[in-house]
């Protein structure tokens, strides 16, 4: 029974990472993490070493793609290492600040937001034209939405594949080998007993 408390708590962390993704946090790590924990709690039984290195992969490709994506259409419109930082910080500080009341689509929204106004405010902070600032936050803008795009559908595969093998009631495999933390008295007696 605590097996599959935990299998829900793997779900709900799993879940949360990806929320966290959206406000351009590093929600992919934290699903990572989880799967992590849960498989050090199974004796790595149901998550291996081998899912964990694919997950890690994925977490890693994603981030080098978002970073990629969000700063190859800034550069490509002509972004200055002050614009590109403050698409970076406005991102992050949109997300909460210019959030609009719609579940998970308003954040993303409030992302878009925030790094479009704050490339414009970085290229403006050293004197580029309205015009071309305002080019460069909208391609700013674009990147970093392709990037969040992208970090979502590897997050959403991160989470397919570790509730696939971190499933602990299926028939074709044997039970695993569970941490004394998590067995309850009942199976730890019947273990012993014989």
């Amino acid at each position: 029974m605590l097996i599959a408390l935990c299998y829900l708590l793997l779900l709900l962390f799993l879940l949360g990472g990806l929320c966290i993704v959206i406000v351009s946090l590093p929600g992919l790590w934290v699903m990572a993490l989880a799967a992590a924990v849960y498989a050090v709690l199974t004796k790595l039984a149901l998550i291996t070493p081998k899912v964990l290195l694919v997950l890690l992969s994925l977490a890693l490709v994603a981030e080098i793609i978002d970073f990629v994506a969000a700063g190859a259409g800034a550069k490509r419109a002509g972004a200055s290492r002050r614009g590109l930082i403050g698409a970076i910080i406005g991102g992050m500080l949109g997300a909460f600040v210019f959030s609009l009341p719609l579940p998970i689509i308003g954040t993303l929204a409030g992302v878009c937001i925030g790094t479009f106004v704050g490339a414009l405010i970085g290229e403006l902070s050293i004197g580029k034209e309205i015009g071309q600032s305002v080019r460069i936050g909208a391609n700013a803008t674009a990147g970093k939405l392709v990037g969040v795009l992208f970090k979502l559908s590897f997050g959403a595969l991160m989470l397919l594949i570790t509730m696939w093998y971190a499933w602990p009631f299926s028939s074709h495999r044997a039970a695993p080998p569970v941490s004394p933390a998590l067995a309850s008295p009942s199976a730890i007696t019947t273990t012993r007993g014989g």
